[in-house]
């Protein structure tokens, strides 16, 4: 049985006080669950300090850089978040993606790389409102893992999980419903299987990401295909955050 997986991006939110003292006041309250991994992504200058106070709370980077290190202004590279007991990261976010410009290339190597340092890669794949009312979406999922995943093993996939982000759902009002949530990660899942084996396809973690908050994420869950959410504004507030993962 394949356990829950529930991570709120704080995205560009917080001071590092904050920070801390929300994942202070929710270690309080929060009650472990064997079957079920909870973190939170925060920015890269406050993740030292939630590391030092998370006991429960798995503490994720936004993002990285493929290189170990070298002149590359402004990235933070895997070794420096493995020296601060960060092992869970974000990557491919449809923000780095649409925003910073960020190529299935580049995401490519950067969960080549995660996987390889024994990270685990929370891989973001995720349609526009033009693509899925072209009804293009399961064409374009497919065709974003197929890049990003090029060179990962099966035995690396172990590491690796899948966040469906439908970009259209997220902070724009719409709702992906869980029935059409489930129907593409289902598609993701069987598309996980035709790259490896069907083994591999049971056992990978999927998220999905759009407008998720307390009150509609046990219908999200209680389909067969979701395995967790990755939540962007309700994980900002201690009480909403605390009613995803209780």
């Amino acid at each position: 049985m394949r356990k829950q997986i529930i991570v709120g991006n704080w995205k560009m939110f917080k001071t590092n006080e904050q920070g801390v003292q929300f994942i202070k006041n929710v270690e309080a309250k929060l009650k472990a669950n064997p079957n079920m991994i909870v973190g939170v992504a925060a920015p890269t200058v406050m993740l030292s300090d939630l590391t030092k106070v998370a006991k429960n709370i798995k503490i994720a980077a936004q993002n990285c850089y493929f290189e170990k290190e070298g002149a590359f202004t402004g990235e933070t590279s895997i070794p420096m978040l493995q020296a601060i007991n960060v092992n869970y990261v974000v990557i491919g976010h449809s923000e780095r993606r649409d925003i910073f410009g960020e190529c299935d290339q580049m995401i490519n190597s950067k969960v080549k790389a995660l996987v390889a340092a024994n990270f685990t890669p929370i891989l973001c794949c995720g349609e526009s409102l033009e693509i899925y009312e072209a009804k293009k979406t399961m064409a374009h999922v497919a065709e974003q893992l197929t890049q990003d995943l090029a060179g990962v093993t099966a035995e690396q996939m172990s590491q690796v999980v899948i966040a469906y982000e439908p970009i259209w759902a997220i902070g724009t009002g719409k709702v992906a419903t869980p029935e059409i949530a489930q129907e593409i990660c289902q598609g993701i899942r069987q598309h996980i299987a035709k790259l490896y084996n069907q083994a591999v396809a049971n056992e990978v973690l999927i998220q999905y990401g759009g407008s998720v908050k307390p009150e509609n994420i046990k219908d999200i869950l209680s389909q067969p295909d979701i395995d967790g959410a990755l939540v962007g504004g309700a994980s900002l507030i201690e009480d909403s955050y605390l009613g995803l993962v209780q």
